[in-house]
Formats: C-alpha cells, structure tokens, sequence
C-alpha cells in the first residue's frame, strides 16, 4: 500500500491571509474582541453593533429602492417607445399647420 502524502487545509477563508472573517465589523472596520457581542447580518457579515448593523440594513434598502425605480424607469421606456416602436404601433412625427 502507497503512503499517503497528506494535506492539510485550514478553515481560513479567502481573502486577506491570515485574518479571519468575523474580526472587524464589515461596516467601520473596528475589531471584534472574542469575548464581545457580534451583530450578524445577512447570515455572515458581522456588525460590532446594532447601529452598525442597522445602518447598513438602511443602506441595503436605500439601494433596493434605487435599483427598483431604475428597473421601473427602464420599464416605462421600453413600453413608451423611446427604446423600441410597440408592436403593430408606428412612432412618427406629425406637424399640424394652423
């Protein structure tokens, strides 16, 4: 039987070596001691407080709202014409002589 030549892989995640992921607050970068509370967001993203976390909880939504009147405006484009005529609909301009 061959030798097995072992690897072994750490839990560290990608990223900055040797810094772990839950040791600075992901919105104002302060440290996270070992033994203080972690506010988690979104599943992984640690906070060292509730108003960090709270703010970036508004931030995501500010950008939510955003992206949403984006997608709305792009809509409303498409269905007036500007980006393409609609279908069976010609876009001309008329001149009315008075």
């Amino acid at each position: 039987m061959a030798a097995c030549a072992g690897f072994f892989f750490d839990a560290e995640p990608l990223g900055e070596p040797g810094v772990p992921a839950l040791d600075a607050c992901a919105l104002c970068a302060k440290r996270l001691g070992r033994d203080s509370d972690v506010f988690m967001y979104r599943g992984d993203t640690p906070f060292c407080s509730e108003e960090c976390r709270g703010e970036q909880m508004q931030l995501d939504a500010a950008r939510a709202r955003q992206a949403a009147r984006s997608a709305g405006r792009r809509q409303q484009q498409s269905l007036s014409g500007t980006g393409s005529p609609r279908r069976g609909q010609d876009s001309r301009k008329v001149s009315v002589a008075s």
